[in-house]
């Protein structure tokens, strides 16, 4: 096998991706709040050898969103359930700092990893979505720098928690009636400018060190936090140019924290379409195209643009001057970039934002498929990606059972499973224990 090994994330959403996918004739739309019909979606991805299933959150509610997103399920408690019916996948999902508290999301995330022994990860987000602050007693959000300054000391703090048991501390001497040595169990006394937490976490060390942490941010502020404590980095890149320069920034910041960028796993995300021919792919794509109504088009693209309101304008004229956003500022760099260079409508910008969420499409057979993701990773533009199928279950089988046995066959994709922990699936050595005493207190 090759020096180089791609990794695939498996992002869950409801029916698909694709914001008409729930429109699709094979889509059995009634199950996507089924557990059954996520159980058997997480057992063909893990068939097909996949690092991890991975799930978004959100925290308030519009009437146009993704159907995915208009009734889902609280993610870890999925992901807890998910456990139970798998055996090596990794589990990882979505909790925002800005409307949680610390203590919460650590024990969370750690009994999940305990319960799937040791394949959790928590992707770390700061709520963009300005709604979201008045389902929390609130009016609007902190702003966006803000945000991510209470999101680091967020973590720090998660970070401590997770240590506050050294991994030995729980000897459990039944003769001596001993269960753990005190000088081993740590509060971390924490005081600082959002949270006062005590500790210690009440439930033992993590399997593999640490849940896993990703990041999705592609901001400056993002990028910062995630260079300086994310073991995964998902981002939006529309072609390699822009994956190749992203991936040299974040890998050469990453240095600078006195990290191995080897460590740190790029994985933007990709909606992909197979077909016996590229044509056959192209009109799958089609097809789930010609479902989408005007209004949800428009709709999902002023969520993307921060907010922005594009209803009064025409959908078959340029996008307007687009203001600055206090929500989401990656994604909406990046659509007004394509809409620019592309010199896309409004219509044609929904229909590509409604098709792929923003992400990169790729059409075609399995051996170009293939030959796409690999270029990727030969060229230093990705690590690997975060799958956003176009619809369940069927775009699945397809990648399963087509693209990853070429995979497989060209030596830059596990045959099986070689460990049981995400951080192993990754590559990634086991966290070590540090100190969980935070120098931030004041």
């Amino acid at each position: 096998m090759g020096d180089k090994q791609l990794h695939l994330g498996l992002f869950l959403m409801g029916s698909g991706h694709h914001i008409a996918s729930w429109r699709h004739p094979d889509v059995d739309s009634d199950q996507v709040t089924s557990f059954r019909y996520f159980a058997e979606i997480a057992k063909k991805a893990e068939a097909g050898k996949l690092d991890m299933l991975f799930l978004s959150d959100g925290l308030s509610f519009h009437e146009l969103s993704h159907p995915a997103e208009l009734s889902r399920f609280e993610p870890v408690s999925l992901l807890s359930a998910l456990a139970v019916v798998t055996n090596k996948i990794g589990l990882a999902s979505t909790v925002t700092t800005t409307y949680n508290e610390p203590f919460h999301v650590a024990r969370k995330f750690l009994s999940l990893d305990h319960l799937s022994e040791g394949r959790a990860g928590w992707n770390v987000v700061t709520s963009y979505y300005e709604s979201e602050a008045r389902n929390f007693s609130k009016y609007e959000h902190l702003a966006h720098q803000d945000r991510y300054i209470r999101a680091k000391e967020f973590l720090d703090v998660v970070n401590g928690l997770w240590n506050s048991w050294e991994p030995d501390a729980l000897v459990r001497n039944k003769e001596q009636g001993i269960y753990f040595e005190k000088e081993k169990l740590h509060r971390i006394h924490h005081k600082g400018t959002y949270f006062s937490v005590e500790g210690p976490l009440n439930i033992a060390r993590s399997p593999q060190g640490k849940p896993v942490i990703i990041q999705a941010g592609s901001s400056d502020a993002g990028v910062n936090l995630a260079a300086k404590s994310a073991d995964i980095i998902f981002t939006a890149q529309d072609n390699l140019a822009d994956a190749k320069a992203f991936y040299q920034r974040v890998k050469d910041k990453v240095q600078t924290y006195g990290r191995d960028p080897d460590h740190v796993k790029i994985m933007p995300g990709v909606s992909v379409y197979v077909g016996n021919t590229r044509a056959e792919a192209v009109e799958k794509y089609e097809q789930l195209q010609r479902l989408i109504t005007p209004e949800v088009g428009k709709n999902l693209l002023s969520e993307y643009l921060g907010g922005f309101d594009i209803s009064p304008y025409s959908v078959d004229g340029p996008l307007p001057e687009i203001p600055e956003t206090n929500g989401n500022k990656s994604r909406r760099a990046l659509l007004i970039k394509l809409a620019e260079e592309k010199q896309l409508t409004i219509r044609e910008l929904y229909q590509y934002v409604a098709g792929s969420r923003g992400h990169r499409l790729i059409f075609g057979t399995a051996e170009e498929i293939a030959d796409d993701l690999e270029n990727w990773l030969h060229e230093d533009g990705a690590d690997g990606f975060n799958l956003m199928l176009p619809s369940f279950p069927n775009s699945l089988d397809d990648f399963v059972d087509q693209v990853i046995p070429v995979l497989q066959e060209r030596g830059i994709y596990r045959k099986d499973y070689t460990a049981s922990t995400l951080r192993a699936h990754l590559g990634l050595p086991e966290a070590v224990y540090k100190s969980p005493i935070l120098n931030n207190q004041r």
